[in-house]
């Protein structure tokens, strides 16, 4: 297999562990294409056999993985074994030729062609599973970086060819194994955070890692732009069709400017319920912003009279102070927090910073990427109340006891890291 399917197993793995909230009325299928003679298991009878399952997909929620190995797992929610049997049965005359789709079975025997899952019972076996395969494959992938020397970190520039390969993959991709959340919490000094907002994000190295892990997707500024405004566009698709009551409100999105009148988020906004845009706070990048200002400000406009509120997302120490929130209209600012900070604000070089920080009322400004107790320390400090980052994530889920923070995923890197 080429190195577009590199990660699917991470994907597929990432994706069971979410379903065993809901697993009720789902079936899994692994097709065992690996066990076809090396004839039958080519490139493209490997392309025919998943797009045999495409309208299973579309008509039960149904989710498909092709994996290195050339298997493909099939896993959906309410259709029944026919439906499913007759996809597989045309899979079995399209390798009619390979013993294995034509093995005789007793009634006891196992078939070697197809595994089938009720996924209500048999999740825990299931799960096992496709943890398995996962170890497997970073076992592989370990073994080709030992023998080739590749280094993870050595990886080309995105270009405009990929990108076009890369916005196709992910027009295909599922998407909601790749969102993250992560708490925007109230916090005092010595007591537990509370969390008031989740911002719902796309984990950005998960992405790169899962379908183009030998490019740097985020090293043309201008390309991975562009990236991110198709990436807006599926995260409000998803978030329409969610069903999870746990992001059904009080969540921030961060998206770019030309978004905001986009079709896919006239659809979102169509399919809130009365009342829940008052809970959600669209987060727009500072450059972003002052890149077409004009287009901005329509966009403001119209977010305003739906009753969403705004943060200006992205400031440093150098740009806080550049920045009238009340002005330009926006509810929060979100500033992000570096080890230098604290002495940026000491002596006469930090009066801007100071006086910019009393400016917004400190508690509309969201120190951001706390990621150490110094963070925490400077934010208090400073006067402020509102925190975001892995240091918040780690009280959060000392606060919440054991087991409470499985449903927060570990941090990743945003889509608005490198916008």
């Amino acid at each position: 297999m080429d190195d577009k399917t590199a990660g699917v197993e991470h994907l597929l793995v990432d994706y069971i562990r979410r379903l065993a909230r809901f697993p009720g009325g789902r079936r899994a299928v692994i097709i065992h294409l690996s066990r076809l003679h090396a004839d039958n298991r080519r490139a493209h009878h490997v392309r025919i056999a998943a797009n045999t399952f495409e309208a299973l997909v579309k008509q039960f929620d149904g989710q498909i993985f092709v994996l290195q190995s050339a298997d493909i797992i099939f896993v959906c929610k309410g259709a029944s074994v026919a439906a499913i049997d007759e996809a597989i049965g045309k899979l079995r005359y399209l390798f009619g030729d390979d013993p294995l789709a034509i093995a005789d079975l007793g009634d006891d025997e196992p078939d070697p062609f197809a595994s089938w899952f009720d996924l209500e019972h048999d999740y825990p076996a299931f799960l096992a599973i496709v943890e398995k395969l996962y170890e497997e494959a970073e076992k592989r992938k370990k073994r080709l970086q030992a023998i080739t020397g590749e280094a993870r970190d050595e990886r080309e520039p995105l270009d405009p060819s990929g990108l076009a390969e890369l916005v196709k993959t992910i027009a295909r991709a599922d998407l909601s194994n790749m969102l993250r959340r992560q708490a925007i919490c109230t916090l005092a000094a010595g007591e537990a955070p509370k969390p008031i907002l989740r911002e719902i994000y796309v984990s950005i190295p998960d992405l790169r890692d899962a379908i183009m892990p030998r490019r740097d997707i985020t090293s043309d500024r201008w390309l991975f732009q562009y990236l991110t405004q198709m990436l807006d566009k599926r995260v409000l698709s998803i978030l329409r069709k969610n069903d999870d009551q746990a992001i059904a409100h009080s969540y921030s999105l961060n998206l770019n400017v030309s978004t905001l009148l986009s079709q896919e988020f006239m659809a979102f906004d169509q399919s809130l319920r009365p009342g829940a845009r008052g809970s959600i706070v669209i987060e727009l990048q500072k450059i972003d912003v002052f890149a077409d200002l004009g287009a901005f400000l329509f966009g403001r406009e119209f977010l305003r009279e739906r009753g969403y509120r705004l943060c200006l997302d992205g400031l440093s120490s150098l740009t806080f102070p550049l920045v009238d929130r009340e002005r330009l209209g926006f509810d929060l600012v979100k500033l992000f927090w570096t080890p230098d900070l604290a002495d940026k604000l000491e002596g006469d070089r930090g009066a801007d910073l100071r006086a910019a920080l009393e400016q917004p009322g400190k508690s509309r400004v969201i120190l951001a990427r706390c990621d150490s107790e110094q963070a925490l320390d400077f934010g208090h400090a400073a006067g402020l109340r509102l925190f975001q980052g892995r240091q918040v994530d780690r009280l959060l889920a000392i606060a919440s006891g054991p087991g409470a923070a499985t449903s927060l995923r570990k941090p990743g890197v945003r889509t608005t890291a490198a916008r």
